[in-house]
């Protein structure tokens, strides 16, 4: 029966490939949204990993992650200096990392920190900012690390000056080229905000605003002059902190969040990322649903073209039938030919994602997204199972009807 359900379906082989072709691109997009969308969810919770608390003026947990984190929108306020060196020296605080922001260079972030951010900040699975070129800050306040992406698109190299200026707009109003900044080290791709920063120290940032006033320079301050200052800053933006005990997050959380003196808050960057990936989630449901359409329509197709060839085969059945065929087999032959074209299309499909999977890889990998060479997990099972379950449904109805014209035509095909 097999055999004849193959050289059945090769002597419609033009239609049947159409058929086969749009099956297998329908299962490729079904199953492409879902792992796009499961890749971009973990890459999304893995832009910061191993940090326990992040801790910003009193605010949302939402704007805090967004500007402390992926440098998007600006704080409402900054966090005092007297507050930081409190809490980072409390006796449960292993870490702390620094974020100062509010500076640019060509419309990308300048991130005032310390040298904590390269031992201490891990992304995706524990990893931690590696070295391209160069290191980390010398003893000097002029040292900048570039991210992957800005050293790239600028093509800045070691020891490149490079001129901060005042605001996070890409055209520069007002700069600090008084106090340029050398390049000391170029950090390797991440996929993560980070790419696209440029790190400083707190001391410069403190630095380059020697002489400013309500974001006016009064007056020019030279690199001899900003040398002999004391350059410890006055307020920082955020910091993330990393507790010797996890289990002592939420304790810690409540200290600083009822901190005396200054307003703060400390969240959870877990909690916070998966309340900031749910507001996208109806972006990710309604492209599974226009994916899943198209799959119904790809079926639909199969099932239209199986119903439309039928007129044109009771011929073939009626032989088959003279030939010794019974009611039954005509139902299983046309059976095995629906289950036949679905389960290739969606073997297929599988095949071209891991294709499509490793020609987009690099692409993918430059915009923070790690893909994991796996089997299909159990959603993807459960939806390759589920088409090729429609798809033996969809067989189903031009099999009944051809085991019912059987019955009646006999070995004579009745017009």
């Amino acid at each position: 029966m097999i055999r004849l359900a193959w050289k059945s379906l090769m002597s419609r082989k033009n239609i049947i490939l159409l058929i086969y072709l749009s099956l297998s691109l329908s299962v490729l997009l079904f199953l492409g949204v879902q792992r796009t969308a499961r890749i971009s969810r973990t890459s999304f919770s893995r832009t910061i990993t191993g940090t326990d608390l992040i801790v910003g003026a009193r605010t949302g947990q939402l704007n805090l992650i967004l500007y402390s984190v992926f440098h998007m929108g600006n704080a409402v306020n900054n966090i005092g200096y007297d507050s930081f060196r409190a809490i980072a020296d409390r006796p449960d605080v292993d870490w702390v990392i620094p974020i100062s922001l509010g500076d640019s260079h060509q419309g990308y972030r300048v991130v005032g920190t310390d040298n904590a951010m390269f031992r201490h900040y891990r992304y995706g699975n524990g990893r931690s900012l590696e070295f391209d070129v160069g290191g980390d800050f010398s003893e000097s306040p002029f040292d900048v690390v570039l991210g992957a992406t800005v050293a790239d698109e600028l093509g800045y190299s070691l020891d490149t000056r490079v001129v901060v200026s005042h605001g996070s707009g890409k055209v520069a109003l007002n700069d600090h080229s008084n106090l340029p900044f050398t390049v000391s080290g170029i950090l390797e791709r991440t996929g993560t905000p980070a790419d696209n920063s440029l790190f400083v120290s707190l001391e410069g940032i403190t630095a380059i605003h020697l002489g400013w006033e309500d974001g006016v320079e009064r007056r020019e301050v030279r690199v001899e002059e900003a040398l002999r200052r004391d350059l410890t800053p006055s307020t920082i933006t955020a910091a993330y902190i990393g507790l010797k005990q996890r289990g002592a997050a939420l304790a810690v959380q409540r200290a600083i969040n009822n901190l005396e003196g200054e307003p703060l808050t400390a969240i959870l960057p877990g909690v916070a990322l998966y309340e900031l990936w749910k507001i996208m989630g109806a972006a990710e449901q309604s492209l599974t649903f226009l994916a899943g359409f198209v799959v119904v329509i790809g079926l639909v197709s199969l099932l239209t073209a199986q119903l439309a060839v039928l007129e044109q085969r009771r011929r073939e059945m009626a032989l088959l039938r003279s030939l010794g065929a019974k009611a039954r087999d005509l139902f299983r032959l046309l059976f095995i030919e629906s289950f036949a074209v679905t389960f290739a299309g969606c073997l297929t499909g599988l095949i071209l994602l891991y294709l499509t999977q490793a020609l987009a890889s690099g692409l993918v990998r430059s915009y923070g997204f790690y893909i994991e060479w796996n089997l299909p997990d159990a959603t993807e099972w459960i939806l390759l199972g589920s088409v090729l379950m429609m798809g033996v449904l969809n067989g189903l109805i031009p099999a009944i009807v051809t085991y019912r014209r059987s019955l009646s035509d006999g070995m004579t095909v009745r017009n």
